[in-house]
């Protein structure tokens, strides 16, 4: 049954000298960088000011891993704040414990500040990085597998995953009395459906963005309601611990608030700004003519 499981990292920490280099750090800034390059390319490609993505990202990738992990350290405070827990661990975020709803509450908020001062409406700007965030999700999840974290139920499915007894401190599997790797079992690869269905959601928010010309937000609200679908089934899935509400894991609530509210105002944007955004206009350099003479009445030549 192991030989046909998919295998999972048995370490996800190397040192090189004294300078720890983790798995799941290399995945985050992958994600980011994919993120950034899709996001300017379909930026310009509708009309928008080639370079303003990078400003903006200087503001929103920042915003973006702070809230991700005060929205983990919120939700499974326990560990940090907890009984016996460790309040400094909160700050260790290469241990793992991103969430993504803070990642996009505070990155939405780290944009805004950005796109204000780039003088850029934000709708646009959401709306081109929609895919982008998608695809740096699912490269995060990677992190998660050499971490050895976010996995369903038991199961010996032909894609089960090999999960090993995990070390957080060492970022290593444990070692047996016979030298190998303890092994837990094998259980539903959770953060492998959540990478598929990120690549999957991504293409359909292109594809119907492309057919629709979706403008006004609603491409990065499609985004919203495709995530929170998947997740609500994949977060079900899981075994980790998790705190609840009603017998049900809290992020699936959240799921269930943030999908319906984007769905909302994504009809919302429909019925109130059909069409998309013409930003070729807004984004060209100003080109307004020098004060008139006034002597003369005429336009003053330089």
């Amino acid at each position: 049954m192991l030989l046909a499981a998919i295998p999972s990292p048995t370490q996800g920490v190397w040192h090189l000298g004294p300078m720890p280099i983790r798995a799941y750090a290399f995945c985050i800034i992958g994600g980011i960088l994919v993120a950034a390059w899709l996001t300017e390319r379909r930026y310009v490609q509708r009309g928008g000011r080639p370079g303003v993505i990078n400003q903006i990202a200087t503001w929103g990738v920042p915003f973006g891993i702070v809230g991700a992990r005060l929205y983990h350290v919120a939700t499974s405070w326990q560990p940090y704040f907890g009984p016996g827990g460790s309040p400094i661990r909160a700050l260790y975020i290469w241990e793992g414990g991103m969430g993504v709803w803070g990642a996009i509450a505070f990155g939405a908020l780290g944009a805004w500040i950005g796109a204000k001062r780039a003088g850029v409406a934000l709708p646009p700007l959401a709306d081109a990085a929609a895919p982008g965030i998608l695809l740096a999700q699912g490269i995060g999840r990677l992190g998660n597998w050499f971490n050895n974290e976010v996995y369903g139920g038991p199961t010996d499915l032909p894609w089960a995953l090999t999960i090993h007894e995990w070390d957080q401190d060492a970022g290593r599997a444990v070692i047996g009395s016979d030298g190998l790797p303890v092994v837990l079992g094998t259980f539903h690869p959770a953060f492998l459906y959540e990478l598929l269905w990120t690549f999957a959601a991504a293409a359909v928010v292109i594809w119907a963005d492309r057919r629709f010309r979706l403008g006004h937000g609603r491409a990065f609200g499609l985004y919203v309601v495709l995530y929170t679908l998947g997740r609500l089934w994949i977060e079900a899935l899981r075994i980790d611990t998790a705190n609840t509400i009603l017998g049900l894991r809290l992020n699936i609530w959240t799921s269930l608030i943030v999908g319906l509210g984007a769905a909302a105002l994504t009809l919302w944007s429909a019925r109130r700004h059909p069409g998309r955004e013409d930003l070729s206009s807004a984004s060209a350099p100003s080109c307004t003519p020098p004060p008139a003479d006034a002597g003369s009445g005429r336009t003053a030549a330089g």
